[in-house]
């Protein structure tokens, strides 16, 4: 049976150009790839509830012709998320429970996690801040200051986790900003990003925010969201090595994902591969039970037997750590 497809004429194709930074419109993505939407079900509403974007680099590693392709599943809307589940929700981590205030929480000892910005430079299907309320909380750039003064007031507080969003969607001048900011405070020691940024659009990673995080007194690590090795084309990892060579600590987390990872052979070749580039492949992900999203969950049973597998086909240091994370709880827990 031809899947029906959802108001497809909300989204017409434009001519592709050459220099396109973004795609925002599916079917557009769709003529690119040689692919109709009857092969992909796509779904126009799912689209609108949570909107289509993605890199033209990140397009440039989906393989043509391939519905199935690993990268193209991360990304693009289908009707399976228009399917809700009782066991899914829209905050799967009750974030709103640990704001201090708006852009500020604090769930873990001795770190707190700043939302920067609602932007993202690709969104990915999965992602458990998909319905996350940024313009109701006002997760805005005026609430950096308030947040900074609150971190300052608590002196157990020694590493200060950016997120968003994506942080390196603030501009290099914000950045700067922000860490001159943080600077000030005594007790900070460390400052973590997570970012997909030099995966998905590795050009951001330019001299100008080399300098930005070079340019401070803090130990800066990077939290990396690679979860196949497709991602790591050339590009890729000339942002990488920019970054090692400019002392940032790398480290990788994947999140199981079915139909993209779920497999040993595929997990194997990410840890060989983030290995060889001097990432530390630190956590392997469980879903987060965000609605929209259990088309891509992976049992438990299922995910013990892969990583059983993964443990016996890789040496330790190799091995990242299958962790769940699960609301009010002071760390991620292991599966």
């Amino acid at each position: 049976m031809i899947p029906r497809i959802q108001d497809e004429n909300q989204f017409k194709s434009k001519a592709i150009s050459k220099d396109k930074a973004y795609y925002t419109d599916p079917l557009e993505l769709l003529k690119q790839l040689d692919l109709t939407p009857q092969q992909m079900f796509f779904s126009a509403d799912a689209a609108k509830e949570f909107r289509f974007k993605v890199p033209a680099s990140y397009v440039d590693k989906i393989e043509s012709g391939n519905p199935a392709d690993p990268l193209l599943m991360q990304i693009f809307p289908v009707q399976n998320e228009l399917k809700p589940s009782a066991a899914y929700s829209k905050d799967p981590l009750e974030e709103a429970n640990s704001l201090c205030q708006p852009g500020l929480l604090q769930k873990y000892d001795g770190r707190a996690l700043m939302l920067v910005t609602p932007s993202c430079a690709i969104n990915c299907r999965y992602c458990f801040r998909r319905h996350y309320p940024y313009d109701d909380q006002g997760h805005l750039w005026g609430a950096i200051k308030k947040n900074v003064q609150l971190i300052l007031q608590d002196p157990s507080i020694k590493e200060v986790i950016l997120s968003g969003g994506d942080p390196l969607s603030l501009s290099n001048a914000r950045l700067t900003e922000l860490i001159s900011m943080l600077e000030l405070i005594p007790h900070i020691k460390r400052l973590r990003f997570h970012s997909r940024f030099p995966i998905v659009e590795p050009g951001r990673i330019n001299d100008e925010l080399l300098q930005a995080l070079n340019n401070n007194r803090f130990q800066i690590l990077m939290v990396l969201h690679i979860n196949h090795a497709q991602e790591m084309g050339s590009d890729t990892q000339i942002s990488i090595e920019k970054l090692r060579k400019n002392n940032v600590i790398l480290l990788n987390q994947s999140v199981l994902l079915k139909g993209v990872n779920d497999n040993v052979e595929t997990l194997r070749q990410l840890s060989e591969l983030l290995i060889e580039h001097h990432i530390i492949p630190y956590y392997l992900h469980m879903l987060d039970k965000v609605q929209g999203s259990a088309h891509f969950e992976v049992s438990d049973n299922h995910a013990g037997r892969i990583y059983q597998q993964l443990r016996d086909a890789l040496p330790g240091y190799m091995l990242p750590r299958l962790v769940r994370e699960i609301a009010g709880e002071k760390s991620k827990l292991p599966v």
